[in-house]
Parts: C-alpha cells; sequence; structure tokens
C-alpha cells in the first residue's frame, strides 16, 4: 500500500487524506440527491455539512488521542497530523451529531427528518473513506492466514509489516456500502422520521462490533480485554438508539 501518494520536494499527498476528502464529498454529492426526495434545499446540506465536517473531524481526533496519549505525550504538535491518520468514527459520529443538533437548532428544522437524510450520504461517504485506511495502514487486523489477507510492506504504513493480517479495512469498506443499500431500501419504507438514522445506527454499531474482534490495532478498553472502546460505545449508542426506536413506534400506533 502507499501511505504517501504523491511526493514533490517536501510536499507530500497522503492517500489517507485523500480518501477522507473524497469520503466527504461523496457523502455532501449523495446527499444532495437524497434531499430532494424529503423536499429539503440544497443550500441548507451544504451548510450543515460544513458544520458536521468541523465537528466530526474534531470529535474523531480527539477520542483518537485520548485513547492513544502515549504515542503524543512527549510531541503534542503530532496531534494535530491528521494526515498521518488516527480518527476513531464514534469521536466523529459523537462531534458531528452535536454539531448537527445545534445547527438544526438554530436553523429551527426538524432533527429526525434532517438524520433520515444524512443517514444513507452517511454510509456511503464512510465506504469511500475507509479507503484511505486501506492505504495508510491504520485500522489493521489480526494475524491470519486467509486467502484474502493482507500483507503489507511500505515501510510508511502504520500496520505491522511483513505479516498476513485480516483486511479489516475491507471487510469495513463492503459493511458500509451494504449498509447504505439497506437504508435505501429502509427509506422507501419507512414508518416515521428518525427510521432510516435510527437503523443507520443500530446496523452499523453490530457490523463494526463485529469486525472490531478482528482488528489487531491497540482501541482501548471498554470491558476488561473482551470489549475495545469503539465496541462499548456503539454498544451504548445502539440500546439508546433502540429506546428511541421503540419510542417512536409506540407514539405513531398510539396516535392511531
Amino acid at each position: 500500500m502507499h501511505p504517501i501518494l504523491l511526493q514533490a520536494g517536501g510536499l507530500k499527498l497522503y492517500t489517507y487524506g485523500l480518501f477522507v476528502a473524497l469520503g466527504f464529498i461523496t457523502a455532501i454529492w449523495f446527499t444532495k440527491r437524497n434531499a430532494k426526495f424529503y423536499g429539503v434545499p440544497d443550500q441548507m446540506v451544504s451548510d450543515l455539512f460544513f458544520t458536521i465536517l468541523i465537528s466530526a473531524l474534531a470529535g474523531a481526533r480527539i477520542l483518537y488521542v485520548l485513547i492513544n496519549f502515549n504515542d503524543y505525550r512527549d510531541n503534542l504538535l503530532d496531534i494535530f497530523k491528521i494526515w498521518n491518520g488516527g480518527l476513531v468514527f464514534f469521536g466523529g459520529f459523537i462531534g458531528g451529531a452535536l454539531g448537527t443538533i445545534i445547527f438544526l437548532r438554530i436553523k429551527k428544522m426538524d432533527i429526525w427528518k434532517t438524520a433520515d437524510v444524512l443517514a444513507p450520504g452517511l454510509a456511503l461517504g464512510h465506504s469511500v473513506g475507509r479507503f484511505g485506511c486501506l492505504f495508510a495502514g491504520c485500522c489493521y487486523g489480526k494475524s491470519c492466514t486467509l486467502p484474502i489477507a493482507l500483507t503489507f510492506t511500505n515501510p510508511d504504513s502504520l500496520a505491522p509489516l511483513n505479516t498476513p493480517l485480516h483486511p479489516t479495512q475491507l471487510y469495513m469498506i463492503a459493511s458500509n456500502f451494504v449498509l447504505f443499500l439497506i437504508l435505501l431500501a429502509i427509506q422507501r419504507r419507512k414508518r416515521f422520521n428518525g427510521m432510516v438514522f435510527l437503523s443507520y445506527i443500530l446496523l452499523y454499531s453490530l457490523f463494526r462490533s463485529i469486525i472490531e474482534f478482528f482488528r489487531g490495532d491497540f482501541r482501548g478498553n471498554f470491558f476488561f480485554d473482551f470489549l475495545s472502546l469503539s465496541q462499548g460505545i456503539g454498544l451504548l449508542i445502539s440500546c439508546i438508539a433502540l429506546i428511541f426506536m421503540i419510542i417512536k413506534l409506540r407514539s405513531r400506533h398510539g396516535s392511531r
């Protein structure tokens, strides 16, 4: 893999940063198309995604640094070098969610309806962005002997070198794309505002928790050594999403 895509003198184009940007652009592109299904104006999507970009990057980086603070203790300036890799999805999700809620409150827009507009595009953009992890070698898997194992040899890679590993980056790319397709199907049959978004949280957390068992990089401990921090956060968010879904379904039936 090639963590550095292009280099000219002291200038470097990091593949991780390129695909994070492409993932974000993909999410905006699809969400603008999807917004027409809900009657939401394009300009609102552009403004909202700018807010999501800033708050999600901040949240994703903060959680990663907290988990791996020993790597930054002696050189705090490295905290800001996100082009080298080092973002945690659930940190970005929490940061992006907070930024989105504040934005929608100011604009006085329906939070659940807007969340449904965003969910499929986020899953698709996340799938594209995960190619950056593949090229950088972060989010790598445990050693294995599967025919689909990946062996990293580039010295700039963040993964262990010359060792066959579970292709967890590919697992995440595929799972997010499948999730995107599932959300489109749910969107056509949704029964209440928020159903698409809540389904996104539940299914993503399920897929991610399964893949986490094959990860080889340190991600913090949540429950002794059995669950990672991401699995713990995912479990908590899933429970909250399930509670909201039950409340909304009961409310819908009760109003009939």
